[in-house]
């Protein structure tokens, strides 16, 4: 191996003396005083050409053949031009005698001899130099990532750091809402999604000095859970009361809520873990009753007859939050006759009347057609009158739909004359499958010419537009179709205990084609809603229901949106839009494992009973007891003694309990209200997926809405959903369903579902763009990996160059560091400042972004380079080495702070091997990034930029070819010159 450098000379890769680089200073400047732009001890004025250093290569090589390199720097378009023009030939604007005399005076040599001299015993050149030296880890392999992980956690105090937070005495508060998961499965990548993100941004604003409030919950009642312990029961549930059903449902839950629970806590998720709420305790569901009454008083709530959405599969009214539409439904659609009864006067004018004429009608659902009451059509559309060349018959339908719809019947309409939409009024047709049955044809706003025929078939009890309609012309609205989704006797023998999705739509059709009024049918791939739980199709179905009346709180939650932030800015679009399409919120559900509706009704009249008196007294008892007394306790017990002597009294009771409950979107829609602090009630920050623009966000909007007429937050993140490696939906059947817990800890085969640990998976939270679909599998997660591999060795290089360094004794003054130091500083300041707003905008991978650009490109690929020779070949002491080291202990505090809120294990990891710390504490005690103003120098960036365009240009000079086999020489122009001094004066 050969030895350190000979005196007078540094020895090139092949042990012959390095090119000498000259350096032409202004006559005017001392040369003590030329700026030292790079620092190397060998080349102190320039900095030295690279022979093809590794850009993460930070390992020190055990010979002199080290060649340190430059990455490209990407200089602006003026500083290209003036290093192109200066490696040609020198123009000064001066005769050439003043630059040989230049040149005599002031030619400085930087081929000068390292301080410090081979081993004259012959010993290893290792032994000449200042070689890294730190216990932190370069990779931790296998199960060493999880379980070093869990020992941070216990060593750090991770389940104490909530607690510790609160107990600061700080001036402002940061609350971050969260939105209950349902209590009903393992933890999976969504919630990892979720809860990631959530603690990122709690993490950052408590280093930033807030005092956190997050108090992480549950939504514990509803279907999905009640479906899902009832399908485990099979056969058996039939036969469960309602109490032993809650009771199941209740332990289902709680088993759920443990294991997400310690899913989160091994997560690294900040909160008080023994202090969360749970929308089946008591106390909350008592809150619930209070709002409920509350809302109930203002006229806000009621119970009407209306269409609803019904599932046949889970026998009870859904919310449109609890929906999901496929795409690949199939239904039958069918072409309708409806044969003119009556026509109005202008109609009547316009036909011959010894020829029938029908109004054609086209549906989806011709199990809705028994269901008719009207024939609806837009006032200011053209119609037209027109003859069939098939058969001849005469129809009426909307002018602009004539040549789409003889297409679809496979014929030719011969157009015989036109009028207005208007003229309809007051005509009426006859029922195609009751002859002696008027439907009359009233206009509507909901008619469009976007698909069928112009004209829309009405029904009232299984349309919430049919409905609308009904309402204001006095129409019937009486429901043929029963809870299970089947005709009944009203709907007549032939449809009677037929399914109306099945057997009952095939039955309508063949009657159709009985009466002759059927004139096509053909199947349509199209979305519709499904029950999100059973994935089973839903109907529209009257019934009678509890409803809150969002009409009249409507404009005002949309005026006090315009308020509230939204990350991103399209997702305050798409809510107004979802709340703008919610005509009525239908609350009531026909199940039992919920909050129960506290009404009681009339045995024998349509009749409820509801007052503060009785409403004291239950919410009361659910305080004390849970909402359980709905069911164990008697009616007379449910009612306080001063109104139970007036219905009757206990023998003689004339009420009897309501068997509804509230919709779980309620349940968990009165959370502010529970959770909240303070006298506002109002978070910071609400932070879901993107369903929950029509779910949590609006059904928490809409009740602090009817409350108190304020929103319940200030700002809105909406991520997105997760989704195989390729885009695709996770399913079980593809395959690409990924557990967290095999994440973090490994499968059964491990060499195919290694152990990662939890920081890649919170890497890969982080990284991802989470305000569309976020992707993940093994190549996602194996770049997570690699990504943290680079940055621990960028932190192991730091660490290990500081090891001899005690900031407090051996710093140099910001202004006395080599300007290369104090580039570096200025650089760092800027991304503590950029790193800081994106956090601040919950622009998480952007932070990751710009952390890996400056850990990889500015450090690894350029600093490091740089100063390894005045790390490693200076004297310990040296003022040129620790001048270095003092950038370096800055650029460690920045960094590991600015990945902390991400990468809480490695962050604290890092803090615990710093050397100059005798006591660490965890790094999230200790506050955020800490910069100078002074480190701020945008002069000194234009120069160095300048001067690493000076050498990317010579290196693009010579391709291919060895740049030590050069003599370089650095030419400088006065006014550049004099420009560098002045940054360097200003600097001091």
């Amino acid at each position: 191996m050969k030895q350190g450098p000979p005196p007078g000379g540094c020895r090139d890769p092949e042990g012959g003396a390095a090119p000498a680089a000259r350096f032409f200073p202004a006559p005017s400047v001392p040369r003590a005083r030329a700026p030292f732009l790079f620092g190397s001890s060998r080349f102190p004025g320039v900095l030295p050409l690279p022979a093809g250093a590794g850009a993460d290569d930070h390992t020190p090589r055990g010979s002199p053949t080290m060649r340190w390199g430059l990455r490209p720097r990407r200089p602006g378009a003026a500083a290209l031009a003036t290093a192109r023009s200066l490696w040609g030939t020198p123009r000064f604007p001066c005769r050439s005698g003043w630059l040989q005399a230049t040149k005599r005076l002031l030619e400085q040599s930087v081929s000068g001899a390292s301080n410090h001299q081979p081993n004259s015993n012959g010993g290893s050149y290792r032994d000449t130099v200042l070689l890294p030296q730190t216990t932190f880890p370069m990779k931790l392999l296998g199960r060493q990532q999880p379980d070093t992980e869990l020992e941070i956690q216990q060593k750090c105090g991770f389940s104490e750091l909530y607690s510790w937070q609160r107990e600061r005495k700080v001036k402002t508060e940061f609350c971050l809402h969260d939105g209950p998961p349902y209590a009903n499965g393992d933890p999976h990548v969504g919630h990892a999604l979720n809860k990631i993100l959530k603690d990122i941004a709690n993490r950052f604003h408590m280093m930033t000095g807030s005092k956190i409030h997050f108090v992480p919950g549950w939504d514990c009642h509803g279907l999905p859970i009640e479906v899902k312990v009832l399908s485990e029961l099979g056969g058996e549930a039939q036969n469960l009361s309602a109490i032993e059903i809650r009771e199941k449902a209740r332990s289902f839950a709680k088993a759920a809520i443990e294991k997400q629970k310690l899913a989160f806590i091994r997560w690294g998720i900040m909160a008080d873990w023994n202090n969360c709420y749970f929308t089946f305790d008591g106390k909350y569901e008592a809150k619930q009753l209070r709002n409920f009454y509350q809302m109930y008083e203002k006229g806000l709530v009621y119970r009407s007859y209306k269409p609803v959405f019904w599932s046949p599969s889970s026998r009870t009214a859904l919310a449109e939050a609890e929906l999901e539409y496929n795409p690949e439904h199939v239904s039958r659609s069918i072409y309708v006759k409806f044969p003119l009864l009556k026509p109005s006067s202008k109609l009547a004018s316009l036909i011959d009347s010894s020829s029938p004429v029908s109004f054609l009608v086209w549906t989806t659902q011709p199990w809705t057609i028994p269901a008719n009451q009207a024939v609806c059509y837009m006032p200011e559309s053209k119609y037209a009158v027109v003859k069939c060349s098939k058969s001849g018959d005469f129809y009426i339908l909307a002018a602009d739909k004539v040549a789409s719809v003889a297409s679809a019947l496979e014929t030719t309409f011969e157009t015989i004359s036109t009028f207005s939409g208007v003229d309809l009024e007051n005509g009426t047709c006859r029922h195609p499958l009751i002859p002696d049955k008027a439907s009359p044809l009233l206009p509507a706003n909901h008619v469009t010419m976007a698909k069928g025929t112009g004209l829309v078939h009405t029904a009232p009890a299984h349309g919430m537009e049919d409905y609308s309609v009904a309402s204001q012309h006095n129409l019937p609205m009486d429901c043929l179709v029963n809870e299970d989704g089947i005709f009944t006797d009203v709907a007549g023998p032939e449809l009677q205990n037929k399914a109306v999705l099945e057997e009952g739509t095939d039955v309508v059709i063949k009657m159709l084609q009985t009466a002759k009024n059927l004139l096509k049918e053909e199947k349509l791939v199209h979305s519709y809603p499904y029950d999100w739980r059973t994935k089973k199709p839903v109907v529209i179905r009257a019934s009678k229901q509890w409803f809150i009346n969002i009409a009249d709180i409507k404009t005002t939650a949309k005026e006090l949106l315009k308020k509230v932030k939204f990350i991103p800015g399209s997702a305050l679009n798409a809510m107004v839009e979802m709340m703008d399409r919610r005509p009525y919120w239908c609350i009531s559900r026909q199940r039992t494992w919920g909050v129960p509706i506290p009404v009681f009704h009339h045995k024998t009249k349509d009749e409820y009973l509801i007052n503060s008196q009785t409403i004291e007294h239950i919410v009361k008892l659910v305080e004390q007891h849970g909402s359980d007394i709905w069911w164990t306790l008697p009616p007379e017990q449910l009612l306080p003694k001063e109104v139970l002597s007036e219905v009757g009294g206990p023998d003689a009771l004339e009420y009897v309990p309501g068997q509804d409950i509230l919709d779980i979107w309620f349940d968990s829609g009165i959370s502010w209200s529970y959770v909240l602090p303070g006298p506002d009630q109002r978070a910071d920050l609400y932070l879901e997926g993107k369903d929950q623009l029509g779910g949590w966000f609006q059904s928490s909007l809409l009740t602090s809405v009817a409350a108190r007429k304020k929103a319940p937050y200030k700002t809105v993140v909406v991520h997105g959903f997760t989704l195989g490696e390729k885009g695709e939906k996770m399913s079980k059947s593809l395959g690409n369903v990924l557990s967290p817990d095999v994440v973090i800890n490994g499968g059964q085969d491990q060499s195919k579902e290694p152990p990662y640990g939890a920081d890649v998976l919170r890497w890969w939270v982080a990284e991802s763009n989470v305000f569309t679909e976020v992707t993940i599998g093994p190549s996602v997660l194996n770049a997570a990996r690699d990504d943290i591999s680079k940055l621990r060795n960028t932190l192991r290089f730091l660490l290990g160059n500081v090891a001899d360094f005690n900031p407090e004794t051996d710093s140099i003054p910001v202004n006395d560091m080599y300007v290369i130091d104090q580039y570096m500083l200025h650089l760092l300041q800027d991304l503590a400042n950029k790193i800081t707003e994106l956090y601040k905008q919950y622009d998480f991978g952007k932070v990751v972004r710009l952390l890996q650009t400056f850990y990889t490109r500015e450090l690894s690929n350029f600093y490091f380079s740089v100063i390894k020779d005045r790390l490693y070949c200076e004297k310990e002491n040296d003022p040129k080495r620790r001048s270095c080291q003092t950038a370096l202990v800055e650029i460690l505090d920045v960094i590991v702070r600015s990945f902390a809120p991400i990468l809480p294990h490695l962050a604290e990891e890092a803090f615990q091997h710093i050397p100059y710390i005798t006591e660490p504490k965890s790094v999230f005690r200790t506050g955020w990034i800490s910069t100078s103003s002074i480190w701020k120098k945008p002069g000194l960036e234009e120069a160095v930029e300048s001067a690493c365009a000076m050498r990317d240009s010579f290196l693009g000079s010579i391709p291919g070819k060895n740049a030590a086999e050069y003599k370089v020489t650095v030419v400088i122009e006065p006014g550049l010159l004099f420009e560098i001094i002045e940054v360097r004066k200003r600097g001091r």
